[in-house]
């Protein structure tokens, strides 16, 4: 090869290159992307935990290029472009780091992408950048709505089995969970309020179906990390709801469970006990938001049936608490087997959306 030649393929070699660099790969702790939820920003990643947490953009292009990986468990989301839900295209994140491409189809311009997680807490989803191609632009985000709200549930928060289809078998696949369609992002859509969503499957105030109970993980932006620490001052609700005690009222039935055992050892604990656990917690998000209005609400599965006590319980814990800004809620019993599915989500929505109207001015 020619010292001409040779220095002309060099040249050549470095523009191919300069065209490949100019691609437009925005950090996912860009001050113009926007974070719903408890998230974690590290230098070159951000990650996602809670269900109903989601990251969103505002550019100018067409199709985004998005690099993430989930670990712990697989993790699914929409993708949802220009505000089109209908259009949401559902996929799947796991422990392999993949580059997801949406947008493929849509014309040069302005535009939204929102990623939204519709699964468990039991995952961690690292986004590690977003590429608007060649001569894509991050753009400056919408305001930020000025209503927050925030939640901490169970399964029927988190969205367990609210995709099985309406004969199917209830199911805590990660597949089947949709967040999106939870009476609590419904009721946070409707009041166009930021939602923070804190909720696990399975989880309850005195014990869970796991180890872990909700005043142990509460505080958490990582939920499997005691030492991950939520500073509450970043995120003022101006409403929480709190919709717990549903596996607590399965539990303290089952002292051969494991965690039966682990928490009270052979003796069942008393109604006096229970009233306490809840009011401790209420308690504890008091102490977090003291100006928030607080509901407590309980349902809309068999904790709420005829003749079911628990809702007594709460009711007798908001008295105590003896705070004209702590309410209490009762979803009814939806007299269907397995987790509520949309209609049934979209039924609490209801109820919830209309108990704040009446009583709460935000």
């Amino acid at each position: 090869m020619s010292q001409k030649f040779l220095l002309f393929f060099i040249t050549a070699s470095v523009v191919l290159a300069g065209k490949t660099s100019a691609q437009v790969i925005i950090s996912p702790s860009d001050k113009y992307v926007d974070y719903s939820g408890r998230v974690l920003k590290t230098q070159d990643s951000t990650v996602l935990f809670w269900p109903g947490s989601f990251a969103s953009i505002k550019y100018y292009g067409s199709a985004v290029k998005v690099k993430m990986k989930s670990v712990r468990e697989t993790a699914f989301f929409y993708a949802i472009i220009d505000n089109n839900v209908a259009g949401a295209v559902k996929f799947g994140s796991d422990s392999l780091t993949q580059t997801f491409t949406f947008g493929s189809d849509i014309g040069t311009g302005e535009h939204t992408l929102q990623l939204y997680k519709l699964t468990n807490n039991t995952s961690a989803n690292i986004i590690y950048s977003y590429d608007l191609g060649s001569n894509g632009k991050l753009l400056k985000p919408a305001k930020l709505p000025n209503r927050k709200i925030e939640f901490y549930g169970n399964s029927i928060t988190a969205g367990h089995g609210v995709d099985v289809e309406e004969v199917g078998k209830d199911s805590g696949a990660p597949d089947l969970f949709n967040n999106y369609y939870t009476y609590a992002a419904i009721t946070a859509r409707h009041f166009n309020a930021r939602q923070s969503i804190i909720a696990r499957s399975g989880i309850g105030i005195m014990l869970s179906w796991f180890p872990e109970i909700m005043p142990e993980i509460y505080d958490r932006v990582d939920p499997m990390d005691g030492n991950s620490h939520w500073d509450f001052s970043s995120y003022e609700p101006n409403v929480v709801v709190v919709n717990l005690f549903q596996n607590d009222s399965w539990l303290v039935e089952r002292p051969e469970h494991p965690q039966f055992k682990a928490r009270f050892g052979d003796k069942k604990p008393t109604e006096e006990f229970i009233v306490k656990s809840y009011l401790n917690f209420i308690e504890s998000i008091r102490r977090a938001h003291p100006q928030s209005a607080i509901i407590c609400a309980l349902g809309n599965m068999d904790a709420t049936k005829a003749g079911s006590k628990w809702p007594g319980y709460i009711q007798q814990a908001v008295a105590m608490t003896k705070d004209p800004k702590i309410y209490s809620l009762v979803f009814p019993y939806k007299n269907t087997g397995g987790h509520p599915k949309k209609v049934e989500q979209q039924l609490m929505a209801d109820q919830l959306i209309d108990f704040i109207e009446k009583n709460i001015h935000w």
